[in-house]
């Protein structure tokens, strides 16, 4: 007889099942105070686990903890100073999974960008979750995993951005390298496309309708993400204890266009 699996939650709120694989364990959300980071911070503690969230605005983590209960702490952090990395990971005792989303770049045209412009996507969001990496490893469990931050532009690039794109490639082949290198520890990344979230709503209207109207056209489900779409993907990177050294295109069928 074939059996049927609920992955809702008593609650409804849609969080998967997962009490199995993150009851009990220490997630840190490096950009856990919103977006992305924040939904998968909610799926965490759905699912019987513990949150530690860092971020650069003390207000926005505290609100973030407000929502999420006694299961979550936060502390400020900032991904572009070692120190700041350094002093985070101290407080720490075991990471079992870590998932940054943290970055702040520019991206654009190469004939129009100045050089610092088209190193920030490298400084911020490639050496920002390398050194995360870094500091946490000797926290990380080793039956625990990573989760690296890319984008699918690394296959499919939506405009004139090369620096990105070659930046969020360097993230891909930065995951494969670090599973080798930290093994029994799994590290996977998550490449998705545009998400319809935190990140755009901070944008002009314009600039979202033509992206979002574009991204329509482009992909094969027609329309962008949600962010708890993306944080379900998060979290099977999180809980598939076979899964190492992959990338994860949670994209619509966009790269398939």
């Amino acid at each position: 007889m074939s059996q049927v699996r609920d992955d809702t939650t008593a609650d409804g709120s849609g969080a998967p099942n997962d009490a199995g694989e993150l009851r009990g364990r220490t997630v840190v959300l490096i950009g856990g105070g919103s977006g992305i980071g924040l939904r998968v911070a909610h799926r965490v503690v759905a699912a019987g686990g513990r949150v530690v969230l860092g971020g650069r605005t003390a207000a926005r983590l505290t609100a973030a903890a407000a929502e999420l209960g006694d299961a979550a702490r936060w502390q400020t952090v900032d991904t572009g100073d070692t120190d700041s990395l350094a002093a985070f990971f101290d407080g720490i005792d075991r990471v079992d999974h870590l998932f940054t989303t943290a970055a702040s770049y520019q991206v654009g045209p190469m004939r129009e960008l100045s050089a610092a412009d088209a190193a920030s996507p490298f400084e911020s969001k490639f050496w920002g979750q390398y050194h995360a990496i870094r500091l946490a490893a000797p926290k990380l469990a080793a039956d625990g995993s990573v989760v690296l931050m890319s984008g699918a532009a690394s296959a499919r690039p939506a405009g004139l951005a090369p620096a990105y794109v070659a930046c969020n490639a360097a993230i891909e082949g930065l995951g494969r390298g670090l599973a080798v290198e930290l093994a029994p520890v799994r590290v996977n990344v998550l490449s998705p496309g545009t998400v319809d979230g935190h990140l755009w709503s901070n944008r002009p209207d314009v600039a979202r309708a033509a992206a979002f109207d574009q991204y329509r056209r482009e992909t094969l489900l027609g329309r962008p993400a949600t962010e708890d779409e993306i944080a379900h993907s998060v979290v099977y990177l999180f809980t598939n204890t076979f899964t190492t050294g992959s990338t994860l295109y949670p994209d619509g069928g966009y790269t398939l266009r």
